[in-house]
């Protein structure tokens, strides 16, 4: 990856730590309690008018190394 595309990412992530600093420690807490394979992952987005979007995911082996493998590039 550049250098210069790696300190923007970090700018940007710093901002969004700023933004939503709920959100970090959420992911600190999935982390150390650990995602199990059949785990369901839930997600959905409201928009300014309040239309919904969901979907979820139940957790598969591959996924888990794939999150394995995200979080090694750190």
């Amino acid at each position: 990856m550049n250098p210069q595309n790696l300190m923007q990412v970090m700018a940007a992530w710093n901002t969004f730590k700023t933004n939503h600093p709920k959100f970090p420690a959420f992911i600190q807490a999935l982390q150390a309690q650990g995602i199990e394979e059949d785990s369901i992952i839930e997600i959905s987005v409201t928009d300014p008018d309040g239309k919904k979007i969901e979907t979820n995911i139940k957790v598969k082996n591959s996924d888990l190394e794939l999150f394995m493998s995200l979080k090694e590039m750190r």
